[in-house]
């Protein structure tokens, strides 16, 4: 009998401790539910792309961007190798006029899609350029401005092609502001656009988030009378800009758009448009 009773208590022991590890087991699942960012991988170098983090730093307010109430504005998008092949002809037809393309990022990656990209854009008859995804982290600012302009980020006065973007925001990679100061990163960014203009003769639009901005380079405002602004905003108004500048020349405000997701408002009618790749 007392073997009896000593098997029953050793199997009641094992289910009650097997009863206690199962909440555990249990609650890491849900916690991992609960913030299923916590375990996200970092993505791959190269697979950046323009307002990638912006809903996850700044958030989306309801569907915005809509032209009514605004000054002519001219409908554009945002592309790269995460979008694949594109529907030009599709998006020509729905109002869009002008197109960027991701070329390069850091000194390390070309965008595999640029060709059918940049050129399909340029071919239904699209004014359009590129943009460079800056690592500040990587190179110097010079050193990505030469990769940019060696692998498709140039210019030329055809009337068709824009000049070149600096993409400046937030690090999927890292560290938000690439371990930089914010004058360190001031620096950078005077690196690269200096560069840019003596290899191109054109001051290089830059496109960020003044979220982004005030944190990361301090609110400079040294590049506001140069550099056109594009801002990333995705609501119904574009809010604050970053210090200096009195407007926005170019407004990100979705990333839902149809067709490619990204969708921008040109601050200007068409002939701005035209204005800007002329130089």
């Amino acid at each position: 009998m007392r073997v009896h009773r000593s098997g029953t208590t050793l199997a009641g022991a094992a289910l009650a401790a097997l009863a206690l590890l199962l909440p555990l087991g249990l609650s890491g699942t849900a916690t991992a539910a609960q913030d299923p960012g916590a375990r996200q991988a970092t993505p791959a170098r190269g697979s950046a792309h323009m307002g990638m983090g912006v809903i996850a730093h700044d958030g989306q307010a309801p569907r915005g961007g809509g032209a009514a109430g605004l000054a002519a504005q001219t409908e554009g998008v945002d592309v790269s190798s995460h979008n694949g092949n594109v529907a030009w002809s599709t998006l020509w037809n729905s109002g869009v006029k002008w197109a960027y393309v991701k070329a390069t990022e850091g000194t390390y990656y070309k965008n595999t899609s640029f060709t059918q990209q940049y050129n399909g854009s340029y071919n239904v008859g699209m004014i359009r350029g590129t943009y460079h995804f800056a690592t500040p982290d990587t190179t110097t600012g010079a050193a990505q401005a030469d990769y940019f302009v060696n692998n498709g980020g140039g210019w030329s006065k055809d009337g068709r092609t824009l000049p070149g973007v600096l993409d400046i925001e937030w690090n999927p990679y890292g560290a938000t502001c690439y371990g930089k100061s914010a004058a360190g990163m001031v620096s950078w960014i005077q690196d690269f656009v200096n560069r840019y203009k003596a290899r191109t003769g054109r001051d290089a639009v830059i496109y960020t988030a003044t979220s982004w901005w005030k944190q990361c380079t301090g609110n400079s405002s040294a590049f506001s009378s140069t550099n056109p602004l594009w801002i990333a905003r995705y609501a119904s108004e574009v809010g604050e800009l970053p210090a200096g500048w009195p407007y926005y020349t170019i407004w990100q405000y979705t990333s839902s758009g149809p067709t490619v997701g990204d969708h921008n408002h040109f601050n200007g009618d068409y002939s701005r448009v035209q204005a800007l790749a002329n130089g």
